[in-house]
């Protein structure tokens, strides 16, 4: 095995694995399964694992501040999610004109305010968008026509959001400001056709982007200018999401999936890359 990378020990492996984030209150990381579909966790502390079926697709989880359950993005909308009750309440639907859309990966900024993509299930058509969740449990569409809404991640001073088209192969970025809107939409990366397809993101303490590459086999990091620092190599052609974990943040998971790619033994696999740098603080979300 690569000294960069290890493969994280459990039974089977996921269809889609993606939203990978650190519950440092519980010592534990989550993921999600979307097409499963169901939810994954991993305890740092004693190496074992855990699942969970949801009754339909779930793009992410993410946690509330000062609570002991989570917010998760599934294909009817936001729901509140109770872990210890396995119980949904829903939320709401930010996209009822859209029933075949579906949510799709999400992170929260400073201020605790939810910023969620959206995907059509099928692909292929531009009816993604960018929502934003805010403590009140109100939402509010800030961009549109995308064919694969994905990342998230912020800047470290929070001031700039980073999103991407998985389709169009383009990291956007956005000027974001206190009140939580955007401007100044610019391209910020553009994936050569040999990189594959942007997918999740996640920033380092040194301001630079993790990105994983969807049918390019690797993790990339970032710099501030958009220049390629450091790629690593993973066996495994979907890579999709990546997350900073551990009571140093000094530890990256990376999810993957193994649909259409069974014949890779380590697809839809997680794994531990290691990368001499640490993350950001973990943000949950404010309501």
């Amino acid at each position: 095995m690569s000294a960069e990378f290890r493969i994280v020990p459990r039974p089977g492996r996921d269809l889609l694995g993606e939203g990978p984030v650190w519950v440092p209150e519980r010592g534990w990381l989550f993921w999600v399964d979307i097409e499963a579909p169901g939810i994954r966790w991993l305890d740092l502390a004693r190496g074992e694992t855990g699942s969970r079926p949801f009754p339909e697709p779930v793009g992410w989880i993410i946690p509330r501040a000062g609570r002991r359950d989570f917010v998760v993005g599934l294909k009817s909308g936001f729901a509140a999610y109770d872990f210890e009750a396995d119980r949904l309440t829903p939320i709401g639907d930010p996209e009822p004109e859209h029933p075949d859309n579906r949510l799709n990966d999400a992170k929260v900024d400073g201020a605790g305010r939810i910023w969620a993509g959206s995907k059509h299930c099928e692909g292929g058509i531009d009816s993604g968008a960018l929502h934003r969740l805010d403590t009140d449990l109100t939402w509010r569409c800030l961009d549109r026509h995308y064919g694969v809404a994905n990342g998230p991640t912020f800047s470290r001073d929070g001031r700039t959001l980073f999103h991407s088209d998985s389709d169009a192969r383009t990291v956007y970025a956005f000027d974001l400001a206190e009140d939580g809107g955007l401007s100044g939409k610019r391209t910020f990366l553009r994936f050569p056709d040999a990189w594959g397809y942007p997918d999740g993101m996640t920033t380092d303490a040194e301001d630079c982007l993790w990105i994983a590459h969807w049918g390019g086999g690797r993790i990339s990091r970032i710099d501030p200018e958009g220049r390629l620092v450091r790629a690593i190599a993973l066996p495994a052609a979907h890579i999709t999401s990546c997350a900073f974990a551990g009571p140093g943040l000094d530890r990256l998971f990376v999810t993957s999936s193994c649909r259409g790619r069974e014949h890779e033994p380590a697809a839809g696999a997680l794994f531990e890359v290691a990368t001499g740098v640490t993350g950001l603080p973990l943000r949950a979300f404010g309501g």
